[in-house]
């Protein structure tokens, strides 16, 4: 496996004490070392690669499926600058060979377990295949999954009528009744969605309104085949092999609303489990940054939908991962500037010894 960083780059991280680690140096895990990791292949990584490898960094992306992230789950995208209407497999297809044009180097179906930091300040991506990642920087855009709602059922029949993905599973449901569980704009497209194949879609939602962006509400709305309970939890999924319906409550009652499918989409959780714990988070997981977008961990950068931030969609994804790239260029930069400060002290300490002389 073909050493990834620079000779400049291995001396400067070798003064500072950073281990710039290649397979012959170690008898352990194959090694490969590199300016950049970025974990995660969404829209935040993938700009955050195209910005570095275009500045000339060697930089690595590893993403543990194909790469796009949520743009994958996403059947119409139309607020993204530049697009009036794309599908979110086109444009994720279009954001990588964008980022491959200019040398970034991308590794699909490359499960991460996790990332550490060293003594020295390495940062490690140790993957499932037993290989590791070393870098002296890092940036984590590994997003997040969805968030379950934990009622009886749900685990059960994943698969067999559970699903998290209208676009992956909708066709699936060529002519029945399902029910979308969510009241948040992922849940009205879905919804939206679904009824090139349902008969009748249902959207529950806990809350008496939905939050959805209005644009989406009254799209929803002016779908017939679209109908709506609000105020109302699901209680249980249930079925014979399959799912025929769902157990709801509503103002203290309960009924049963018969469906061949449910697709709950309320929502997901940060993919912040792989982080070493110093990475500071808030209470609900999200990784916690700076202005730059560096984390509690000097080196380490979090962009997209696992920091905690205001809203997640695609635009403000790609501002993230290219302000992280220009920190990392500066960051790298700075180590630079520190070799070359270590190299030239004894020659000044010399010459500030012979000035006393």
């Amino acid at each position: 496996m073909a050493e990834l960083v620079g000779p400049l780059m291995r001396g400067a991280l070798a003064s500072l004490g950073i281990d710039a680690v290649t397979p012959a140096d170690t008898g352990r895990a194959p090694v490969e070392s590199c300016d950049l990791i970025i974990v995660g292949g969404g829209p935040a990584g993938l700009a955050a690669g195209l910005y570095a490898a275009r500045m000339n960094l060697k930089t690595v992306l590893v993403d543990g499926g194909p790469i796009g992230g949520q743009l994958l789950n996403t059947e119409l995208i139309e607020d993204y600058p530049g697009f009036e209407s794309i599908s979110g497999g086109d444009l994720a297809s279009k954001m990588g060979d964008h980022a491959r044009k200019f040398g970034l180097d991308i590794r699909e179906f490359e499960p991460v377990e996790a990332v550490e930091v060293r003594p020295g300040g390495t940062k490690v991506a140790r993957l499932e295949s037993g290989r590791e990642l070393h870098a002296p920087a890092l940036v984590f855009a590994a997003g997040g999954r969805p968030r379950k709602l934990d009622v009886p059922g749900e685990a059960e029949f994943a698969g067999r009528g559970v699903s998290y993905c209208a676009v992956c599973d909708g066709a699936f449901f060529q002519g029945q009744e399902l029910a979308v569980v969510g009241g948040g704009d992922a849940a009205l497209e879905e919804a939206d969605f679904l009824t090139r194949y349902a008969s009748r879609v249902t959207v529950i939602h806990r809350r008496g309104q939905l939050r959805a962006q209005p644009i989406l509400q009254a799209r929803a709305r002016a779908n017939p085949s679209i109908d709506f309970i609000l105020g109302a939890r699901v209680r249980e999924i249930h079925g014979n092999g399959v799912v025929s319906g769902v157990r709801l409550e509503r103002d203290h009652e309960e009924r049963d609303l018969p469906v061949s499918g449910v697709f709950i989409l309320v929502g997901f959780l940060p993919n912040s489990l792989h982080l070493p714990a110093q990475v500071e988070r808030d209470a609900a997981g999200y990784v916690l940054t700076g202005r730059d977008l560096q984390t509690s961990v000097e080196g380490l950068w979090a962009v997209g939908d696992v920091r905690a931030q205001l809203t997640r969609q695609v635009a403000t994804a790609v501002g993230d991962g290219t302000t992280a790239a220009v920190a990392v260029s500066q960051y790298l930069e700075g180590l630079r500037d520190r070799r070359r400060d270590v190299a030239l002290s004894p020659a000044r300490e010399r010459a500030s010894a012979r000035s006393e002389t």
